[in-house]
């Protein structure tokens, strides 16, 4: 089965509440790095925490919210191993798998509403990474990141 990490700071927690039972819905586990209410909080706490959780291999994907996405897709990515993908629309979904092998789905509470956001989920989901030239692609990225002096 499928992990799930998940979280957002307080301008999507109720976005997050929502996606998350939807995601159990479907019959995966979803562990919730928070926030847990409308308190106010720093988007970046809960982008590195989902991205240290599928870094590490704790979760196989993630999804990340915030306000618009924007901040803590961000700090996300700044997780070595991260492949974060801010998607508004299900095409850019699909392709952020198919294409570019994402493992965390961000996306903006203030940008778009729940019923495009479970489209954008499921579309994500149901795609795979398709390999061959994207492979290439892919590990030029992991090995810079590699590579990377700090």
């Amino acid at each position: 089965m499928i992990k799930f990490a998940i979280g957002s700071d307080h301008a999507a927690f109720h976005f997050k509440e929502e996606i998350k039972q939807y995601i159990i819905g479907k019959g995966y586990e979803v562990e919730d790095f928070g926030t847990f209410n409308l308190e106010s909080v720093d988007y970046s706490d809960y982008g590195i925490a989902v991205g240290e959780a599928v870094a590490s291999g704790a979760a196989d994907m993630g999804i990340v919210c915030c306000g618009t996405g924007i901040g803590i897709s961000i700090s996300a990515n700044k997780v070595k191993g991260v492949r974060a993908a801010l998607c508004s629309e299900p095409y850019s979904a699909k392709m952020a798998r198919e294409h570019n092998d994402a493992n965390i789905l961000a996306m903006g509470a203030r940008v778009i509403g729940i019923e495009l956001a479970k489209m954008i989920v499921d579309e994500w989901l149901n795609a795979k990474f398709q390999n061959g030239r994207h492979s290439r692609r892919v590990k030029k990225i992991t090995d810079y990141e590699n590579n990377r002096v700090s």
